[in-house]
């Protein structure tokens, strides 16, 4: 089932003829083979080269907008005029545009697969005109989604186990990214959203309760919370740090609780909020005031400024919290503003329908790219489940996990692991989603996708999620894919 989207005005994704989505050189490359008559199909590979906030992994998200935006992919009668008043573009070339489509084959790992740096996330096979105008939007929009659902995974792993409520739209900036960082949010592990658009777009819970101004403007907490309850008597979260949080907060919240529990109303959740302060003392004594009242099942969530760093730290210092709200940190991904993923070419059609291999050699070894056609292979040990490394190698190559497996680390090439036959198996990480230009990969609910990414997380080891000097999982070179990179190389030098 793929998600529910909406017509929400001309700032949602979905909804939007993105095709101007791309840098100005990308139009002006394509007039080029336009008029070199270059049909060439090529291969780019997207992927990414570290990991955000120096993590071990990074969570993949964005391919329902991917394929939407390649969808409706075309050039309208407004488009062509705006390119035509730039005064660069030939008309020929523009009538070209007038009727363009994309022809090409996307692959891509599903939405929510753990990843890790220098493998292709997206693979795109089209004649180089097509495949170079999209790769701007692609990067766009996987790197953002790719950025939040990574923070959103590591705030989650901190929390262990307790929910945590994405609560970051009013500080994202703007509202595209305040909705598809909500989604990613949601993709990672998030039990929830404050943004209700997001929640109609998506089909995912939202959640929420009050503001501090909502006590304000009664005459007193008291009175505040009473009302409040009367309204929600099934999902009754108050707020208690506007006064005084111990002093009056949490009293007046036991005060309201124990009249509904006199009533016989005993709600589905409720509990308290606290926005401020020390949130371990406060929560700590919190829970000592709510239980000594008999209302050990009561909630205690916080928020104010939290990240992965500070849950973890009120974690170590035993504090009562059990929800999580999460705003800014979350939604921009506050330390590490920013998602690497890069687009290169890896491959050029023959005439006789054989891929040639391209690299690009840099002074900067890590910008040094993987030539060919190929696939990514996830390893796993049978006995625990868990990822025993990545092989990328050429498209051609097949393995037989009965076999014995050696794999060694493309830039230490002494460092091998040899893995018993029997004692693995591997799976294909790149699925087809677009083939001919028609999309042939249905897409999973945002629900269903987290359901997927919570099992990925698992086959991670815990020394590759700290959060600081995390443990890289493997991504090796299949000896064949690495002596051609050699040779490659080589004969660059050469040149």
């Amino acid at each position: 089932m793929g998600d529910k989207i909406h017509r929400k005005g001309d700032f949602v994704m979905s909804s939007s003829n993105l095709t101007l989505l791309t840098d100005l050189y990308q139009l002006t490359m394509m007039q080029g083979y336009f008029k070199a008559n270059n049909k060439n199909v090529a291969v780019f590979d997207a992927f990414y080269r570290n990991n955000p906030s120096d993590g071990g992994y990074a969570i993949f998200a964005g391919l329902q907008q991917v394929i939407e935006y390649i969808e409706n992919l075309h050039f309208d009668e407004d488009d062509i005029n705006y390119l035509r008043g730039l005064g660069i573009f030939d008309e020929d070339f523009l009538e070209y545009l007038s009727t363009f489509h994309f022809t090409g084959d996307i692959y891509a790992f599903p939405e929510g697969t753990v990843m890790f740096p220098r493998e292709p996330m997206i693979k795109v096979i089209a004649p180089i005109m097509e495949a170079q105008l999209i790769e701007t939007a692609i990067l766009n929009i996987v790197n953002h989604q790719s950025l939040i659902a990574t923070k959103a995974a590591r705030v989650c792993y901190a929390a262990q186990g307790d929910g945590v409520m994405e609560f970051g739209l009013r500080r994202a900036q703007g509202p595209d990214a305040g909705l598809y960082g909500a989604r990613a949010a949601m993709i990672a592990g998030c039990k929830g959203t404050s943004n209700v658009l997001a929640g109609e777009m998506f089909d995912v819970p939202v959640l929420g309760t009050h503001a501090h101004s909502w006590i304000m403007s009664f005459p007193d907490e008291y009175t505040a919370f009473k009302t409040y309850a009367e309204l929600y008597p099934n999902a009754c979260t108050l707020l208690v740090d506007t006064y005084d949080t111990l002093k009056s907060g949490v009293p007046n919240a036991i005060r309201v609780f124990s009249e509904l529990r006199d009533k016989g109303i005993h709600p589905k959740s409720y509990g308290i909020r606290i926005d401020s302060g020390d949130l371990a003392y406060l929560s700590i004594e919190a829970r000592r005031m709510l239980d000594e009242a008999g209302f050990e099942d009561a909630s205690i969530s916080a928020s104010n400024d939290l990240d992965e760093y500070l849950i973890e730290s009120l974690k170590a210092q035993g504090a009562k919290i059990n929800v999580w709200g999460v705003g800014t940190n979350l939604i921009t991904s506050k330390d590490n503003p920013s998602f690497g993923g890069v687009y290169k070419l890896a491959a050029i059609m023959d005439e006789e329908g054989n891929f040639v291999p391209k690299i690009k050699k840099s002074e900067n070894i890590e910008k040094v790219t993987n030539p060919g056609n190929k696939k990514v292979y996830r390893i796993y040990d049978n006995d625990t489940g868990k990822i025993k490394a990545d092989l990328i190698c050429l498209a051609d190559q097949v393995y037989d996990v009965s076999e014995e497996l050696t794999l060694f680390d493309p830039n230490a090439p002494w460092k091998k692991i040899t893995l018993p036959g029997g004692s693995y198996t591997m799976r294909a990480l790149l699925v087809p989603v677009v083939k001919a230009g028609k999309t042939v990969y249905q897409s999973p609910s945002v629900m269903e996708i987290r359901d997927y990414c919570n099992k990925e997380k698992h086959t991670i080891w815990d020394s590759c999620k700290r959060f600081k000097f995390a443990q890289l999982p493997r991504v090796d070179l299949s000896k064949k894919l690495y002596d051609l990179k050699v040779e490659l190389l080589h004969d660059a030098g050469e040149e």
